[in-house]
């Protein structure tokens, strides 16, 4: 059985999402200012309790069965999204954004995720729905990745070796200064592209990345398309303001990318058990709650154990840890810096 969702759930669904985006580029965009932590803090609690909401109402409209899928597609979005956060901070530092341009960023970047994840979306569930042996793939992409993250959990992504970002500056006439916060402005009569065109282009280039994984990742509890749409918006809708929030608190999150390492395996191995289970009923499934329980058990186990190593070794950071894209660069140095952490212009 799948969840019949109509047209008009459809549509109240994407309006509500479409509402919140058009928010938060308001707020991102229209007045730019550097975001405190008690702004920050209120906006993030809004978007959580805005998700948990939908998420209870979905579950007494449909059944707690698929509710129990939301909220385990909620949580395995929200935990990949920190991940993002780590590129973020990485991003900003590199190219020194100034605080007041980082909303207009962040809110752009989150559209260009939720683009790039709705096309994801509807090419996986199409490829899903022919092809069965997709869950071998999309499990067998998500151990890859599990093994490269855990090998690679203390590096950080290239940001300016990025072949998009090279590309860029070879092909386009980018001038040092940030002009306002413009992207194409005029300088001497000539039109220019600035910095912040190339971040737009970074981050542009890391939600294809973060959506290869995470699409697979979703997939893995959930096979209905609604669901893994409504737990990738609503775990992005609120990644602009959870970045001012836990800005600072990042690099105590040593652990982080051995916890994903780890819940991407055990999601991996769902996929492929469910596909050998197509095959022969013998082969054991995965149920959802159980998923929800290894997922969250991870998650406290990785944040109380990363704490406890942060307190008692105040020199351990942590890594965004990286996948693709050679050459690695190792962010010890980078840490090492009084600015290391958060973005320049903080």
């Amino acid at each position: 059985m799948s969840v019949e969702v109509t047209a008009l759930g459809w549509a109240l669904t994407i309006g509500v999402i479409l509402g919140l985006l058009a928010l938060d580029l308001v707020l991102g965009t229209v007045r730019p200012h550097a975001v405190g932590f008690r702004e920050a803090a209120a906006w993030s609690v809004f978007y959580i309790a805005v998700a948990i909401v939908f998420g209870l109402v979905f579950a007494t409209q449909v059944g707690w069965e698929y509710g129990t899928q939301y909220f385990a597609g909620y949580i395995v979005e929200k935990s990949l999204s920190v991940d993002n956060l780590f590129v973020f901070v990485i991003i900003m530092s590199t190219f020194a954004v100034p605080r007041e341009h980082q909303q207009r960023v962040l809110t752009f970047g989150i559209i260009a995720a939720l683009i790039l994840r709705a096309i994801f979306i509807a090419l996986g569930a199409t490829l899903l729905s022919l092809f069965s042996f997709m869950f071998l793939l999309f499990g067998l992409l998500l151990i890859w990745t599990a093994v490269q993250l855990y090998r690679h959990r203390g590096e950080d992504p290239d940001v300016e070796n990025n072949v998009l970002v090279r590309t860029a500056r070879r092909l386009l006439p980018v001038t040092d200064e940030y002009v306002d916060g413009k992207l194409l402005p005029k300088v001497d009569g000539r039109r220019v592209v600035t910095p912040l065109f190339i971040v737009l282009i970074a981050i542009g280039g890391t939600d294809i990345l973060f959506a290869l994984d995470s699409i697979p990742a979703v997939f893995g509890v959930t096979e209905e398309p609604y669901i893994v749409f409504a737990a990738n918006a609503f775990a992005l809708l609120g990644l602009r303001a959870l970045y001012f929030l836990v800005t600072g608190l990042l690099d105590r999150l040593v652990y982080l990318s051995s916890g994903l390492a780890l819940i991407l395996a055990f999601i991996g191995v769902k996929l492929i058990l469910h596909w050998g289970h197509g095959l022969d009923h013998r082969v054991p499934k995965i149920p959802t709650s159980v998923s929800l329980v290894v997922i969250l058990g991870v998650l406290a186990v990785t944040t109380v154990a990363s704490l406890v190593r942060s307190r008692r070794d105040p020199a351990a950071r942590a890594h965004a840890g990286a996948v693709l894209g050679t050459p690695h660069r190792d962010a010890s140095e980078d840490h090492s810096r009084p600015d290391a952490g958060r973005p320049r212009g903080a």
